[in-house]
């Protein structure tokens, strides 16, 4: 089994390339690739797709490789495998955002990115939160409310379907933390970062069959 961490010019990947490698290693997944092929997308078993900065820099640098854009969107629509949205990679599931200009995601998670609005907190939402716990899913086992996940964002998605809210944290109202629907899950947070919740995460994303 193969899972691919997309790189596409939009963030560091190396945080995340050693926490997936970690819990493959212990969870017998099989190899973690790091790559901007799209042939090795097409061929994937798992598919993560971080990012970070802005929503249409990272649109922008996905979309303008069409043949990297078009392997995931096949991987995801058609062969039907595990995807993993992190942080801006999570915000490109909705279906527009609104950072600088409206820009179009890939309109799997029906909502939009708008700004954090929480009056007196600073912006971006940026440290530790605790998450709460809205769905159960499969990327959530052996995760309660009240476990910490680190977030850094100005961003937040607006969900049109309370049940593709997996979990969110209070910062000044509802934030979207968890998404996801059939074989997609997104996190606002960064799982690499988030210490034992985040690992247990991203073991069970390596072990999720949808």
């Amino acid at each position: 089994m193969t899972t691919v961490l997309v790189d596409y010019d939009s963030g560091n990947l190396h945080s995340a390339q050693k926490a997936f490698e970690k819990m493959a290693q212990e969870v017998g997944a099989g190899n973690v690739v790091v790559t901007s092929d799209a042939d090795m997308v097409a061929r994937a078993d798992r598919v993560v797709l971080p990012g970070d900065g802005a929503f249409p820099h990272c649109r922008d640098e996905l979309f303008g490789r069409t043949a990297l854009a078009e392997a995931i969107i096949d991987a995801v629509e058609v062969r039907g495998v595990p995807f993993f949205g992190i942080c801006v990679g999570m915000q490109l599931l909705a279906t527009t955002g609104h950072e600088y200009q409206e820009t179009p995601g890939f309109d799997w998670i029906p909502g939009d990115i708008r700004p954090i609005e929480a009056e007196g907190l600073k912006v971006p939402h940026m440290g530790w939160n605790e998450l709460v716990i809205d769905q159960p899913h499969p990327v959530l086992d052996g995760i309660s409310s009240g476990e910490h996940a680190y977030f850094v964002h100005s961003f937040a998605m607006q969900v049109a379907d309370p049940a593709q809210l997996l979990a969110h944290v209070d910062y000044g109202g509802r934030v979207a933390a968890l998404v996801g629907r059939d074989n997609i899950v997104g996190a606002q947070f960064h799982p690499e970062k988030s210490q034992s919740a985040g690992l247990q995460m991203i073991a069970n994303f390596l072990r999720w069959c949808p």
